[in-house]
């Protein structure tokens, strides 16, 4: 566990390396926070991670970590909100725009990137698929100092993929995990939502950030039935 010591008035919470097993290097990295409207600590961010290696998290002589601040500081190489929009281009563009140039290649920003690439172009001529930022509820972000003088980054994000057929007489069935939401209706389009958390180390210079994991769950879907089923209701 890496608890940080914090100052009167500061929110509590502690991040923890979990594992799937006893004696197993971690595979996760969650956050613990204190929530004093419910009266007690929930866990608000979990992410699986791709590596093992955890960055080396600075410790003071009585073992507290130091939490650091997430925005706007000008001591790291890169804040939550830029290291936000840079996972939103991977989604996006595959990187093109920020994502690349603000991460440097690790098999989480290269597993973002290959959603955009392989989702992207699954539908061949008979469909369309696109990606893009969307309101995210979870601006909370985490962040604790490591010895090299940079930053690992908990933050989270929401992104939408929204699939379409590309001319008429075609249509979407809606798979299994998505009956919650669409039933077994046929759609011309759908709209899923995605809330996402992940995990980055940013060193005080200015050099690329390292995104080491994330994890992203679908929370909605919808979309407009086909015509026959729209006739009919």
């Amino acid at each position: 566990m890496y608890i940080p010591r914090l100052g009167a008035g500061q929110n509590r919470w502690f991040a923890a390396a979990l594992s799937d097993q006893k004696g197993k290097a971690p595979s996760r990295l969650a956050v613990f926070a204190e929530r004093p409207q419910h009266k007690r600590w929930e866990m608000v961010s979990v992410v699986d991670l791709d590596s093992p290696d955890l960055p080396d998290i600075a410790l003071d002589h009585d073992g507290y970590a130091t939490a650091v601040t997430t925005d706007g500081n000008k001591h790291l190489a890169a804040d939550a909100k830029l290291l936000r929009t840079a996972v939103l281009d991977n989604f996006a563009t595959g990187g093109t725009n920020m994502g690349t140039k603000v991460f440097a290649p690790t098999k989480a920003s290269k597993r973002q990137i290959a959603v955009h690439d392989k989702t992207g172009t699954r539908f061949g001529a008979q469909g369309t698929t696109v990606f893009a930022g969307a309101a995210n509820h979870y601006t909370d972000a985490y962040a604790l100092k490591t010895t090299d003088g940079g930053a690992l980054i908990l933050f989270s994000h929401t992104h939408t993929q929204t699939d379409a057929v590309a001319h008429s007489g075609v249509q979407i069935n809606p798979g299994k995990d998505d009956r919650a939401w669409l039933h077994d209706v046929p759609r011309t389009s759908i709209r899923y939502t995605f809330v996402c958390n992940d995990a980055a180390t940013v060193p005080a210079k200015a050099e690329p950030s390292r995104l080491i994991g994330y994890t992203c769950a679908r929370t909605d879907a919808s979309g407009p039935p086909v015509p026959s089923w729209s006739d009919r209701a």
